[in-house]
């Protein structure tokens, strides 16, 4: 009988794409095993994506809350499903409460939140071995004995350009024959990792004078930075800030030529729309964060990353002021960014 796995999957859109280096992983050690995600239920257009995961099970739970009981519950009814190893990809108490409850004979993590018999395979967490975390999650898929290997398997979301074609036009995308730049300026981690909107539109505004289509990108959240940046374009780009469902992104970013976007989920995406057959340049910014630890995972990429004295500080808010406030965003030019489209 195939081995059927349980991942308990991450809530942010990079992290969940990341994961599909486990589910490649997976599938190329145990090619018959039944891969059964359980994420929220925004990540599962993702999901639906990703060849190699059979079930996708929306989480009911929302962000942040233990509803212990409520997990119980929910792990009971996955009782029958017949799954001989669960994997979880966070380290929080509640994460592993609901494999505990489904009886899953084997239940693979990291220690995380003192899970002592939540969690029966417990892996060490080396963070100078492991310092990315698609090693960290690739290396739950192996057995313990086995050394990451030297290739990890890159993301690849399948997706439809036709329908996004059909559903462009609808938004005001002019033509197939031109060249599109995608950009996405939002990064909901906080205005640190957020390159100045000025400097999108300047970078904007060069491509639309050299032909070029842009489309803004970014959830509801993002709506206010992709508006100031169509505004300084005089209103030219596509604006699709607040306006398309997370699949409907991915389909309208696998028609872009080139994406520019800070360290974020739809930075993620963009990686993993580009293969060997189907190439899509990535320019990715990073501004307190880390590219050595959450990189796209695109060999092409390019990352443009200042390496400043006070880089990465991991902070939402940059804590400095006067000229050297936001200095690791802003001391990279629009000039520059230009350069590599």
């Amino acid at each position: 009988m195939a081995d059927k796995i349980l991942v308990l999957g991450p809530a942010w859109v990079g992290d969940m794409v990341l994961a599909q280096s486990l589910f490649k992983t997976l599938k190329l050690n145990r090619p018959d095993c039944i891969i059964d995600v359980a994420a929220p239920a925004w990540t599962l257009p993702l999901l639906e994506r990703m060849p190699e995961v059979s079930g996708k099970i929306a989480l009911p739970f929302k962000h942040g809350e233990l509803a212990f009981w409520q997990r119980i519950q929910f792990g009971k009814s996955l009782k029958n499903a017949g799954y001989s190893q669960a994997i979880i990809l966070t380290n929080s108490f509640k994460s592993a409460l609901l494999p505990w409850a489904a009886s899953i004979a084997k239940r693979t993590s990291f220690l995380g939140e003192m899970r002592y018999g939540l969690i029966n395979d417990i892996r060490p967490l080396d963070k100078t071995k492991l310092k990315k975390t698609v090693e960290r999650f690739v290396t739950l898929g192996l057995d313990k004995d086995v050394s990451l290997p030297k290739t990890i398997p890159n993301p690849y979301l399948n997706s439809a350009p036709e329908a996004a074609w059909i559903l462009a036009y609808r938004l005001g995308v002019l033509d197939n024959k031109s060249k599109v730049l995608g950009i996405c300026p939002g990064a909901e981690y906080g205005e640190a990792k957020r390159w100045p909107a000025e400097y999108y539109a300047e970078v904007a505004n060069d491509a639309l004078k050299k032909g070029w289509q842009v489309l803004l990108f970014g959830s509801d959240k993002d709506m206010p930075v992709t508006t100031q940046i169509n505004q300084l374009t005089q209103n030219k780009c596509v604006d699709l800030g607040g306006k398309t469902k997370l699949g409907e992104a991915i389909d309208l970013m696998s028609i872009c030529d080139t994406v520019i976007s800070n360290d974020s989920g739809l930075m993620h995406v963009a990686a993993a729309l580009s293969n060997e057959t189907s190439a899509k340049k990535l320019i990715a910014i990073f501004g307190s964060s880390d590219p050595y630890h959450t990189p796209p995972m695109q060999p092409d990429a390019v990352i443009e990353y200042l390496g400043l004295s006070c880089s990465p500080c991991f902070k939402r808010e940059c804590p400095l002021k006067d000229e050297a406030h936001l200095a690791c965003l802003k001391n990279i030019t629009p000039q520059l960014i230009a350069t590599k489209i």
